[in-house]
């Protein structure tokens, strides 16, 4: 056994579920080993789509995946997905092949740490045979214990070497002896001043971020409690299903109700929320009044985005568990949980309940029509995954998701082009569920060639084409006294291009055209489904207007 081949076995050892990459020669070994070891690879047709493909089954399944890369280019066209997985906090082990130490000449060689560091992962190396197991399975605990990516280096020359006699045999009780790492407890007097808030406030809202995804229960008694409504991140969308005092998501993609009760709350926990931007709606979500809690196992996170009343070192989950036993002493209260608020909440907070003032055209839809459409049509047991651009809130908003394990949102870095990646990984996470991604034509033609890999591993996946035939963001932030050739581009027909790659193409102009949609659903789901959707000039999307308005006030 050479250590391309131990590092492979101690990290399917180690228990990673899934891996991803293109293979050149620096790479090949070390995937065989995973593959001959039992986890599961897939070939992406460019490390962008592994790296994000893998960035995508980490978050769905909780379990962390493996990206590996040929030295040099390889790692650099990855970096777009390893960066969205540093920003995002995934857990990820990026296995990157490197030159042999010496080897200044070779075509392959940059600086591998130094590249890695520069987007914010955390650089580690297999520095030798003698010491391979053990920095394997260090940049691992690093990755679940710290929720970061690691790029793990594999240098050829230590690749090539003979694993010390025995080593394969070390593997496994070396294993066996790692703990899973404790939740972070709040402090006493964290709890007794999060207490005092909630006592005190008379509209308390609960907000969670992807932090608080596995905390659910115990935030919801804490509010039942407290009398706090819930929302969540666009990131955790989903956690609160089937909760009748749930807002749905804070930020850019709430709905008028939404916010407005937002906006009336005088006191906002975050649990596992950075309260950025877009979650608080640059602030003004937040009224002067209003206390902000945030509560993090990162205090680096704490206060990061805007001020706060008090932040909290502590996991989501026994942070709130700590508060109700203190709370449990005091009488439960209403306050905001009101039957009128519940009442309002039913019959407004979904974006599907807005009454839409229909702008479609007799050559193209209405693109809340189209998803408000799609979201009857398809099943509800659905994991729904969204590209960036100007249509991304037609799908967050109109597509309703059954947990949040059902809504993928790689927009931590805000790179359009990710949504076809980020589908793959998330179908290859619920193979129980109907992968569904929303993108627009710009990004959809930045990834398309991964469309082969979804074809080819036979995945049921639809995809919503929100085709407006430019970069729409870019297109109504400069407005139309701007010269606009440069981000306006002649109709693709994509249901043509879908076909190309060997999977099913629908072009749609109206309602009646998504019809055929019952059909692909009702036959073997062998294969995409691409729905070239022609929408209509929404004028700007409502929440990027908002972003643009405070984007340029900064800079006023």
């Amino acid at each position: 056994m050479n250590i391309a081949e131990l590092v492979g076995q101690t990290l399917a050892q180690l228990g990673v579920g899934q891996a991803f990459g293109v293979v050149g020669s620096g790479n090949f070994e070390v995937t065989n080993a995973l593959r001959k070891n039992g986890v599961p690879f897939v070939s992406a047709r460019h490390e962008a789509g592994a790296a994000t493909m893998a960035d995508a089954y980490s978050r769905m399944s909780g379990t962390v995946a493996v990206v590996t890369l040929h030295q040099g280019c390889g790692l650099t066209n990855a970096v777009t997905g390893i960066t969205e997985a540093v920003k995002s906090r995934t857990p990820l082990i990026v296995v990157a092949a490197d030159t042999a130490e010496g080897d200044l000449r070779s075509n392959f060689n940059i600086d591998q740490d130094a590249l890695a560091r520069s987007v914010g992962a955390l650089a580690a190396r297999v520095h030798s045979a003698e010491t391979a197991i053990a920095d394997t399975v260090r940049a691992y605990r690093t990755a679940v214990d710290e929720r970061r990516t690691v790029v793990l280096n594999l240098s050829l020359d230590v690749q090539t070497a003979e694993a010390p006699h025995g080593s394969s045999e070390v593997v496994v009780p070396f294993v066996g002896a790692l703990a899973p790492p404790s939740p972070v407890l709040p402090s006493e007097a964290a709890v007794r001043d999060l207490l005092a808030l909630l006592v005190a406030a008379k509209r308390p809202v609960f907000v969670a971020g992807r932090g608080a995804r596995l905390a659910r229960d115990e935030i919801l008694l804490l509010a039942q409690h407290a009398g706090a409504l819930v929302a969540t991140s666009a990131v955790a969308n989903g956690l609160f299903v089937g909760e009748p005092f749930s807002l749905g998501i804070s930020g850019g993609f709430s709905s008028p109700l939404t916010a407005e009760l937002i906006q009336g709350a005088d006191l906002i926990v975050g649990w596992g929320c950075a309260l950025n931007q877009w979650t608080m709606r640059h602030g003004a979500l937040i009224s002067e009044h209003t206390d902000v809690v945030q509560v993090d196992v990162d205090i680096a996170a704490l206060g990061a985005n805007r001020p706060i009343s008090l932040g909290v070192v502590g996991d989501s989950a026994a942070t709130a568990r700590e508060v109700l036993k203190q709370l449990q002493s005091y009488p439960a209260a209403e306050k905001y949980r009101t039957e009128l608020n519940a009442a309002l909440i039913a019959e407004r907070s979904r974006w599907q309940d807005v009454p839409v003032d229909d702008i479609s055209s007799t050559d193209r839809i209405d693109p809340r029509l189209l998803s408000i459409t799609l979201d009857d049509l398809l099943p509800a047991e659905r994991i729904v995954s969204v590209d960036s651009g100007n249509f991304m809130g037609y799908p967050s908003t109109h597509l309703s998701v059954p947990d949040e394990f059902g809504f993928c949102f790689t927009q931590a870095f805000q790179s359009i082009g990710l949504g076809l990646f980020t589908a793959i990984g998330s179908a290859l996470a619920r193979p129980d569920r109907l992968p569904v991604l929303g993108t627009g034509d710009g990004g959809f033609l930045m990834g398309i060639a991964e469309l082969e890999t979804a074809v080819r591993l036979r995945l049921p996946l639809v995809v919503i084409v929100y085709n407006d035939a430019a970069y729409g963001a870019e297109v109504h932030h400069f407005g139309s006294e701007k010269d606009l050739t440069t981000v306006t581009f002649p109709d693709t027909d994509f249901a043509a291009l879908a076909r190309g790659f060997g999977a099913e193409g629908l072009t749609v102009r109206g309602v009646a055209d998504l019809s055929a949609v019952r059909y692909w659903l009702s036959g073997p789901r062998d294969r995409p489904l691409v729905i070239d959707a022609k929408i209509a000039d929404d004028g700007g999307s409502w929440w990027l207007s908002e972003a643009f308005a405070a984007h340029s006030a900064r800079v006023a």
